[in-house]
């Protein structure tokens, strides 16, 4: 059975007022210092966080595992590590993708990030975005790049489903996923075209970072790629997630996506040619309307309603969530998040009932701690 890996980028924020601090560096030598006290002075395992773009936020990766119940409490226990090393410095955790408050982003200390803060101006500067990335192991890159040319119609419905940033420097976006639009801000992110083989994959890659606009291969954005680290594939079009149960339904999606792709390859099924312009309006719909309003049939790129596309992705992924174990448990967790609502919704509803952005935020601490 293929392993999924799971890395979640966290806000972290002011319990009070709500508004993100930049207290990463902070966050990671509690981390550091509480993992070595309690492990038997460096006996034991490190711990799982690593500093990202900006010093509001914190990045953890779970292990790699084949079942979905170990990964939510993968996700669950990690996050509860978060919050408790983010206490020693004086902050808290939230699974929101942008700031619903105001915020002036710093940039981390680093070579790397210094070089992206003086490439990309603004756009590296304001990037203040939380996301869910999503890796399923492949035997191979050529199984692997087969994968990333059958998933591209799939990958803006999980964008809808995941949708947790309405807010954006104090305003309503209009947005469900408006992190989605700032991080296609970068010239290398969003939806790509067929690759054909794994040769061309790499030339491509290679043809990219050779015009000097990207630093190296980290920086390729697309929205599934082949992991530069890791022999999986790895699915970047996510929200951060607020509730810890959605990014394990996306998980079990994302691989079902991944091995019925893969059964489609050794089967000589040819990847759909849908152009990567009409994915771009796909993608732009999914963040527009999240769960609330119509997204692009993912196999017609025709209007439809966001319960028919989510319904779609299951149906194509059924026989091998089945395989895996994950049917009932997709079912139910689609069945949740419609009645529920992605984060986006929830977001609004608290605003809705509170009047207030920094009790939305203490709110979404408070659901993200919890689990």
């Amino acid at each position: 059975m293929r392993s999924v890996g799971v890395e979640e980028e966290l806000l972290l924020v002011d319990a009070r007022s709500g508004t993100p601090l930049a207290v990463s560096g902070a966050v990671l030598a509690a981390a550091e210092r509480l993992a070595w006290q309690e492990s038997g002075h460096g006996r034991g395992k490190p711990h799982e966080f690593e500093k990202e773009l900006q010093k509001e936020q914190l990045e953890f990766a779970t292990k790699p595992v084949t079942e979905m119940g170990e990964l939510q409490a993968e996700i669950t226990r990690i996050r509860g590590e978060a919050g408790r090393y983010a206490a020693n410095a004086g902050a808290v955790v939230a699974a929101v993708a942008t700031s619903p408050l105001p915020v002036k982003p710093s940039l981390n200390a680093g070579k790397r990030y210094q070089w992206l803060g003086e490439q990309f101006g603004l756009t590296a500067q304001e990037q203040l975005t939380c996301g869910t990335h999503v890796h399923v192991s492949v035997a191979s890159d050529e199984e692997g790049v087969a994968v990333l040319d059958r998933i591209r119609p799939w990958l803006a419905v999980l964008t809808a489903m995941s949708a947790n940033s309405p807010y954006w420097q104090g305003e309503d976006t209009g947005y469900g996923s408006y992190r989605s639009r700032v991080w296609n801000r970068w010239p290398s992110a969003g939806p790509m075209e067929v690759f054909g083989s794994a040769d061309h994959y790499h030339e491509h890659v290679r043809t990219m970072i050779g015009t000097g606009v990207l630093r190296d291969e980290g920086m390729i954005y697309f929205d599934a790629r082949l992991s530069a680290t890791y022999p999986t594939v790895e699915v970047r079009v996510a929200d951060v997630c607020l509730h810890p149960t959605t990014p394990v339904l996306l998980a079990a999606l994302i691989r079902g996506l991944v091995e019925t792709a893969a059964r489609a390859w050794r089967d000589g099924e040819p990847p759909a040619r849908i152009s990567t312009g009409l994915l771009r309006l796909a993608s732009w719909r999914a963040g527009r309307s999240g769960l609330d309003g119509p997204l692009l049939h993912p196999e017609t790129m025709r209007e439809t309603s966001a319960a028919h596309a989510v319904e779609a992705l299951y149906q194509h992924v059924r026989e091998a969530l089945a395989d895996h174990g994950d049917d009932e448990r997709v079912r139910q967790g689609i069945a949740h998040l419609h009645e529920r609502g992605n984060g986006a919704r929830v977001q609004r509803q608290l605003f809705r009932s509170e009047a207030s952005l920094a009790r939305v935020v203490s709110e979404c601490a408070r659901m993200t701690n919890e689990g």
